[in-house]
């Protein structure tokens, strides 16, 4: 150590020792009191939300209150066997067992039975209904046995709004639906189908206020044979139409609505439709009205593929028929009518058939316009409707139901 000697070392100002830091208690902690406010929030968030739960409840249930009193106004009565209301906490869940309706505004009225219906909603939207309804489901004239049944893997119905005075949307969904004559004549299945989806909202207006309606449905694997010959083989079909010119959308049946639209000068726009059979596809839009007769009048413009395996289901060999069997002096059976052609010569009512067949396949695809639909060769063409009739320049293809 240069520059120091023991003894200086020795003489050095004593360093002074650290002075003990004192002793601070720790801080008392209150877990009780800490237990105490969890426990008070806990029942705070609880009583909270259980009337949150109830309160969208109530108006759940004014919701469906609201659909039933509109289906009841338009002679449509709902009734349950038993009735109860759950889903806490989350979701509303109304449950009618033993579920039944009389169709009172039917001429003649009938009934209809269904296993279970429930209808839910969450609690944020309570709304928003969507339902379930447990098949089969049976139609009969009241005090009878069923005539009809009905019965589908799976049944939603999803509904918005607050009707009676405000509904907003309604959306049927049908999962492998069937509907079969059980009892009468002609018994046997009527409809088939792997889906059947049908929607339906109002895009502008209010239900108070000249509504604007637009209707969109779906069919996959759809099988009719009894109502159009068309309909004999599956077919796929998308329909999206808009209705304009009703006053307002208050419960009235169908009829009356489009007397409103007839009235307002209204109509139907079809945005688009598309039929595809196994061996053709019918693709279009087009433009409706309605004339005082309650039948449509207005320009369909169509693409067809396939149109040669369309015609000979259309019937027309059959109107010759009729035809024919009127001249005869007959009550108008096709059948009879070439029948009495081939009594004149034997094969002349099929030679008849098959050659108005062809001739009416080889005008159409003249009038039309050489197109496309999924690269397959189409005709484009024009379909009239005058007074309900459908037809192809002078030659008649189908004929519309009146809408009132």
């Amino acid at each position: 150590m240069s520059g120091q000697s023991p003894l200086s070392m020795m003489h050095e100002a004593p360093q002074h020792a650290p002075r003990p830091r004192r002793h601070t208690p720790p801080t008392r902690r209150h877990p009780l009191r800490l237990f105490l406010a969890v426990i008070a929030i806990a029942i705070i968030v609880a009583l909270g939300w259980t009337w949150g739960w109830y309160y969208a409840a109530a108006i759940a249930d004014r919701a469906l209150s609201g659909w039933v009193a509109r289906e009841a106004a338009l002679g449509r009565v709902y009734a349950c066997g038993s009735q109860s209301i759950g889903g806490f906490p989350f979701s509303i869940v109304t449950d009618c067992n033993g579920a039944g309706a009389t169709f009172k505004s039917n001429q003649p009225p009938f009934d209809v039975r269904a296993t279970d219906v429930t209808f839910s909603a969450e609690v944020f939207r309570p709304t928003l209904l969507n339902g379930e309804v447990t098949g089969p489901v049976t139609f009969a004239d009241p005090g009878q046995p069923p005539e009809f049944v009905a019965n589908w893997s799976r049944a939603q119905i999803r509904l918005l709004g607050t009707p009676p005075a405000e509904p907003e949307r309604a959306t049927i969904t049908l999962r492998e639906p069937r509907f079969d004559r059980v009892a009468g004549p002609g018994t046997g299945p009527i409809f088939r189908a792997d889906l059947a989806r049908v929607d339906g909202r109002i895009i502008e207006g209010t239900a108070r206020d000249h509504p604007v309606i637009e209707v969109a449905a779906h069919f996959l694997a759809a099988v009719a044979p009894n109502f159009h010959p068309l309909l004999a083989d599956p077919l796929a079909a998308d329909l999206d139409a808009v209705m304009r010119g009703f006053k307002d959308f208050s419960p009235k049946p169908w009829p009356v609505l489009f007397r409103d639209m007839q009235a307002a000068g209204g109509g139907i726009e079809i945005k688009s439709f598309r039929i595809e059979r196994p061996d053709s596809v019918v693709v279009g839009t087009g433009k409706l009205t309605l004339n005082a007769d309650g039948q449509l009048d207005g320009v369909l413009n169509v693409a067809v593929a396939g149109v040669e395996n369309i015609v000979p289901l259309l019937g027309i060999g059959q109107a010759i028929g009729q035809g024919v069997d009127r001249l005869t002096g007959g009550s108008g059976s096709s059948e009879q009518g070439l029948n009495a052609l081939d009594r004149l010569l034997p094969g002349l009512g099929g030679v008849v058939r098959e050659q108005t067949n062809s001739s009416v396949i080889d005008t159409i695809k003249k009038m039309g316009e050489p197109t496309e639909i999924d690269k397959k060769p189409a005709v484009a063409l024009p379909l009239r409707v005058n007074d309900g009739v459908v037809s192809v320049g002078i030659i008649p293809v189908g004929i519309l139901p009146a809408l009132f």
